[in-house]
């Protein structure tokens, strides 16, 4: 199994490296920004490293949202920085699941997330596969309750799409880690990433907020529990100062186990 961090976009050979990772993700531009991404300083050192590459879009993508000021220029940026990820060698382009405003109906988004890739389908498909990850609050969003995400994929899951599985996503939503794995998979079939943060909030706060591994409201054990089951490559979001350390835990865990 892969087991890397989420690490500065500059360097993440030697970052990599550093962290004793097998595998990295990074963002291809400022992710509170709606910029273009630039072509990436390290593309040769990355397409020749024993690495599995991923990389993040930007937070302020949202192409569920029914604002066309919005929605128009995240289908874009999603197009742009699939190619821009793809002369990486990245193996996946992680989009957030997206919201709607409150008091708007769910279906509509569902519905532009499938013109997204009904339309790309026309140009020949997204460069990278676009991974869609579950997020952890909000009334109005695609991917945060399991049901919710279950809607989502009977309008795109025909498309080639895959899913990244967010532990604290999971757990602040209110879904219970315990099973997750077996009910993500009864509804995509796949779970081709996993991010494995821990929590500095409760189960069911619906809060966004990573922790290391083992300095979380989750029991570590669950963490392990989720990556032995996805038996996908696994990605940390959490302080840049324990990843290493993590990293050689969740390892030998695994191994362990």
């Amino acid at each position: 199994m892969r087991i890397g961090a989420h690490i500065s976009d500059y360097d993440p050979v030697t970052a990599a490296t550093q962290r004793n990772a097998a595998a990295v993700q990074f963002f291809l531009s400022d992710p509170q920004n709606w910029r273009a991404p630039q072509p990436h300083p390290q593309a040769a050192q990355l397409l020749e490293a024993d690495l599995f590459v991923y990389v993040h879009s930007p937070y302020v993508l949202n192409v569920a949202s029914l604002n066309n000021r919005i929605r128009i220029p995240s289908r874009k940026l999603v197009t742009q920085h699939a190619a821009a990820a793809a002369a990486v060698g990245a193996r996946g382009l992680v989009v957030h699941g997206g919201h709607l405003a409150k008091g708007e109906d769910p279906a509509h988004g569902v519905e532009n997330w499938r013109k997204m890739f009904d339309r790309q389908a026309d140009e020949g498909g997204f460069a990278t596969r676009i991974l869609v990850e579950n997020t952890a609050g909000g009334d109005n969003a695609m991917a945060r309750r399991f049901d919710s995400l279950a809607r989502l994929w009977d309008a795109i899951g025909d498309y080639d799409v895959g899913f990244c599985l967010d532990t604290c996503h999971a757990f602040a939503a209110g879904e219970n880690l315990v099973d997750a794995v077996d009910r993500v998979m009864a509804i995509t079939g796949r779970i081709d990433l996993v991010h494995c943060n821990n929590s500095r909030d409760e189960f069911g706060s619906a809060r966004d907020r990573h922790a290391p591994l083992r300095a979380g409201t989750i029991e570590p054990d669950q963490l392990v529990a989720v990556c032995a089951a996805a038996d996908a490559p696994v990605i940390l979001e959490t302080d840049p100062t324990t990843q290493a350390d993590d990293i050689a835990w969740l390892r030998a865990e695994l191994s362990e186990g």
